[in-house]
């Protein structure tokens, strides 16, 4: 399969009061690990140029629910759909590309590779996906300077700081042009002030280039920066309309 589709399909065409066009959904989504049910129909809806945060308490089944939304985890009934497109029966191979090609992911401890230097990590997207070192390299550099540390492309994560490292993880999932990116707890490890920093960042890159953004929290300060909240408790889901 070939991402991304050549032509909108119904579901894309959905859109919101905002007139802007539905690029994930999950439906029904059920996960268990054994005996240990992580979902139990838990599902929501995230649109193009939003900031959806999932909140709930350690162990309610948020980070799951991102899994399977991203293809990391299959559902073991329910249904995923990207720009229309079900994924929950796409072959490894097709997950892999759109993941390397529409979607951008920032983690906890920014999970940088620690061999290779900040614009190394930055550039490695686009790398993997075909593009010339040098072009490849000029976007990441771009990248450094729009989240403020283009002083550190030269230096390995190890020899940055806790918010230097995760401001390069941010510009790591951007630099390919995705279309959604998943941040699971991405100021989890982080001061208030990056913390802070971090969310400006991806809210600003979600407006200007209009990238959807699944955000797992469980901080109220962080989810406050998104456009809508998701809870998750229990393996189900519930959205909670933000006043505003």
């Amino acid at each position: 399969m070939r991402w991304p589709p050549a032509a909108l399909s119904s579901a894309e065409a959905a859109s919101g009061t905002d007139g802007s066009a539905v690029l994930l959904e999950g439906i029904e989504l059920r996960k268990s690990f054994g005996p240990t049910l992580a979902l139990d129909g838990a599902g929501l809806r995230l649109r193009a140029g939003e900031v959806v945060a999932v909140m709930g308490p350690s162990g309610s089944g948020k980070s799951t629910l991102l899994h399977c939304l991203a293809g990391i985890l299959r559902p073991d009934s329910g249904r995923v759909t990207y720009r229309g497109t079900e994924l929950t029966g796409l072959p490894d191979s097709s997950l892999s590309r759109l993941r390397r090609t529409e979607f951008g992911f920032v983690f906890q401890f920014g999970q940088l590779v620690p061999e290779l230097t900040c614009l190394e990590n930055v550039a490695l997207p686009l790398r993997l996906a075909g593009v010339r070192r040098k072009d490849a390299e000029n976007r990441a550099t771009e990248w450094l300077a729009r989240v403020e540390v283009g002083d550190v492309a030269g230096k390995r994560p190890g020899e940055t700081s806790g918010g230097q490292e995760q401001r390069v993880a941010v510009a790591r999932a951007l630099v390919s042009g995705p279309k959604v990116v998943f941040a699971d707890e991405p100021t989890g490890a982080l001061d208030s002030l990056n913390g802070e920093r971090v969310m400006r960042l991806l809210v600003d890159a979600s407006k200007e280039t209009n990238v959807g953004v699944l955000l797992v929290t469980h901080e109220p300060r962080v989810a406050a920066y998104s456009d809508r909240e998701v809870v998750v408790r229990d393996g189900i889901s519930r959205e909670v309309e933000l006043a505003g």
